[in-house]
């Protein structure tokens, strides 16, 4: 049986779109010499992964809404500028967290500053990574924007989505910049429902607007889609998009490093506040909330984390999370069946359903 990410050779086609304008990208900086060609190479190695979720979400979104005009390489070249995107997000995540790897391979800061150390240059190795893949990612979101715009679908559907299309460039950066406020805003003095509260308002615009909801509702608009499936759609898409986050949150701490490419309980160590921490610190006990909160931000080891992970699941904070992750799932199920769109398109969005929340990376 066919992956839902792989039907109409999705994937395969959307990388192929994203080598060649990694081609033609190589051919615009090459006048500037081979040192930026660098960069470009931090972002093919990231762009040489991933599970292509926002790519196929646009894709199906277009081709629900107008199956002749999703079906071409015109669609396909504007399902690619998500992929883009994303990993210009990934490679500012990473330099924000100050991550170490990202896909099984080195971060893109952590590579920089190996080949600063390698080549013996002057300064600060850890500036100059970080510096590189601030600027690698910049490129990333102005090679995104172009490839929306040159997408060759007619200019009056691409206007359609534009408007989305910029809101959720907008939206991520300010939520990014939520998840950094929330890492370092007290949460002694709030109470349990405030703390899931603020961690939910993170998920909603770091994570489950751009990384579903809107890529599908810029393809529902560039189809043509009515107000009323793209309402639907829309739904479908935040709903699934918090669904989304919490098995990341999920994987964050129980995931195996051999599927996820990340050591386990990075999430830990960063001190991330996520509805996973907050739900056990609502259901654990004293003693065991106290220790949690001992243990984020710390260098915890193997044990540490497999401590923390046995608090999490004893005090029913995992199986409420599991809970709320099924919840999600099944109302995104009763909007995506309110949304009038092309019946292929509704069983692939139906099967992306399980993809995204039952995954194991």
């Amino acid at each position: 049986m066919t992956h839902p990410l792989d039907v109409a050779d999705l994937r395969p086609r959307v990388q192929a779109c994203l080598d060649g304008e990694l081609v033609t990208q190589r051919t615009v900086l090459a006048e500037l010499g081979p040192d930026v060609l660098e960069l470009v190479d931090a972002i093919a190695r990231l762009l040489a992964g991933g599970k292509r979720l926002r790519a196929a979400f646009l894709h199906w979104g277009l081709r629900g809404a107008n199956p002749d005009l999703g079906a071409g390489a015109g669609a396909v070249r504007l399902a690619s500028s998500m992929e883009m995107f994303q990993v210009a997000a990934l490679i500012h995540d990473d330099v924000m967290d100050d991550s170490d790897t990202r896909r099984g391979q080195p971060a893109a800061h952590r590579a920089m500053a190996r080949q600063h150390v390698a080549r013996g240059w002057l300064g600060d190795a850890d500036r100059f990574g970080a510096a590189g893949a601030i600027l690698a990612g910049n490129l990333c979101l102005t090679w995104a924007d172009e490839m929306y715009a040159t997408s060759g679908l007619p200019p009056e559907a691409l206007a359609r989505g534009r408007a989305t299309f910029d809101r959720m460039r907008t939206q991520l950066m300010a939520g990014q910049f939520l998840d950094v406020v929330e890492s370092v805003r007290p949460w002694d003095d709030i109470s349990t429902n405030e703390r899931a509260a603020r961690a939910h308002h993170v998920i909603r615009y770091k994570s489950a607007k751009y990384s579903i909801e809107h890529p599908l509702v810029i393809g529902a608009r560039v189809g043509g889609a009515d107000e009323a499936t793209v309402s639907a759609l829309g739904a479908y898409g935040l709903d699934l998009g918090h669904a989304f986050q919490l098995r990341d949150d999920v994987l964050g701490v129980f995931g195996d490093p051999a599927i996820t490419g990340k050591p386990a309980g990075d999430d830990l160590r960063e001190g991330k506040r996520t509805v996973l921490v907050a739900r056990t610190l609502e259901l654990a006990g004293a003693t065991e909330a106290a220790a949690l909160v001992g243990a984020l931000g710390t260098e915890l080891d193997e044990e540490g984390v497999e401590r923390v992970r046995d608090l999490m699941a004893g005090s029913g904070a995992l199986a409420a999370v599991e809970a709320e992750i099924a919840r999600l799932a099944g109302s995104a199920r009763a909007h995506l069946a309110a949304a009038d769109i092309d019946a292929q398109a509704r069983g692939v969005l139906g099967d992306l359903i399980d993809v995204t929340t039952a995954r194991s990376s």
